[in-house]
């Protein structure tokens, strides 16, 4: 096997590394996972992943983790509301449909993945700054002082990676887009008729280029997101900086001053806001030829994009399994050949999956968008 004898390093915890990790590790080969977290604790913020059949799941069926991905996500189905609260439609779980993209807690799947890792797998709180290479090998320098060495390096780090300026000059662009997150505790007490209109389900409204997703199952939180094109300026100018809780109700509560009530309920019951503007990390090739040594980007280390076709973590962990099955099988004579026969396949798909993502996100923030054209 290419791998046998090596150590292999995955920069990141996030699902990508860790079922990046899980694949390698029941093939036995010696694999560490680096993370900036300081412990498994720390909490993820963000909304639920979905995983997609077709996609993600094929993934965990390899990891043998799918059951326990059913046995944590919740399938939830969807209630279209206008911004009078007023239903315009009704997507409902079925038994035939519930295990297409169950929703799952991002703390709760890093969790599911590194219970099934070997013991000191995920090496915590290590936040990688500086690759060298030294008598055949990577030499891994990070923040706190310490230095690995490692055969291959995978980057599962995200879309913020400094390291993957070892494998692309690709610069990360933003697209036009800001999403403010915000996260409600026991929304059945502080915010109860906002809650009682998600129904169970999530909740999707639009008006004027505003949208506003809501999740109201999402580690015992209800969380959303405010999405709308970008506004002149840095979000420091437009008062939407995360510790500037009041200045982004304020905002948010302008924006949206002529929605039904109960949407103010839900923005006066956060407590922290997160404001992100929408960045995606074109797929322009080729990468870099000359790397000195194996070296590969995925995840959205690779190919960051919008999140409004649900297709990142699931393009993602595509991108974990191909490698893996190339890693660790007997059809590539070099590990070089067979991570150019992944990037050449992840060009393809990953790319299809951010035009696709970048088709929605223009349309959803269009003014003159409505779900009823949606679902006509």
């Amino acid at each position: 096997m290419l791998l046998d004898n090596k150590t292999i390093a995955v920069i990141g915890a996030g699902p990508v590394g860790l079922t990046m990790a899980k694949l390698l590790l029941q093939n036995g080969i010696n694999v560490k996972v680096y993370e900036r977290d300081k412990d498994p604790q720390a909490r993820i913020w963000g909304g639920t992943l979905d995983l997609h059949q077709a996609s993600g799941q094929q993934a965990l069926v390899k990891a043998g983790l799918l059951q326990q991905y059913y046995d944590k996500a919740l399938p939830m189905g969807i209630v279209f509301v206008d911004k009078e609260a007023k239903t315009i439609a009704v997507r409902e779980m079925t038994p035939e449909n519930e295990h297409d993209n169950p929703e799952i807690n991002r703390n709760d799947l890093r969790t599911l993945l590194i219970n099934h890792l070997e013991p000191d797998t995920v090496i915590w709180d290590h936040k990688l700054t500086e690759l060298e290479t030294q008598n055949g090998q990577w030499q891994l320098f990070f923040e706190n002082g310490t230095m690995v060495k490692a055969d291959l390096v995978i980057v599962a780090n995200g879309g913020r990676s400094k390291i993957r300026s070892y494998v692309t000059d690709t610069a990360v662009e933003n697209t036009g887009t800001i999403i403010i997150q915000g996260d409600v505790s026991e929304p059945g007490n502080n915010c109860p008729e906002f809650f009682k209109l998600c129904n169970g389900k999530r909740l999707m409204t639009a008006d004027d280029g505003t949208l506003l997703v809501a999740n109201p199952f999402n580690g015992g939180s209800l969380s959303y997101g405010v999405i709308f094109q970008g506004l002149p300026g840095s979000l420091k100018e437009t008062c939407l900086e995360l510790n500037d809780t009041a200045a982004t109700k304020k905002f948010l509560l302008t924006r949206l001053a002529t929605w039904d009530g109960r949407f103010e309920e839900l923005i006066a019951a956060t407590t922290q806001f997160v404001a992100l503007p929408t960045r995606k990390l074109p797929l322009k090739g080729p990468w870099k030829k000359d790397r000195p040594l194996p070296i590969t980007l995925i995840g959205d280390a690779a190919h960051l994009m919008p999140p409004f076709a649900g297709m990142g973590v699931n393009t993602g962990l595509v991108d974990a399994l191909i490698l893996s099955e190339n890693l660790t099988g007997y059809k590539f004579e070099t590990i070089v050949a067979a991570i150019e026969d992944y990037e050449r396949q992840m060009f393809v798909y990953a790319k299809e999956a951010q035009e696709q993502s970048g088709k929605n996100e223009l349309e959803m923030r269009s003014p003159d968008f409505s779900f009823e054209k949606l679902l006509s």
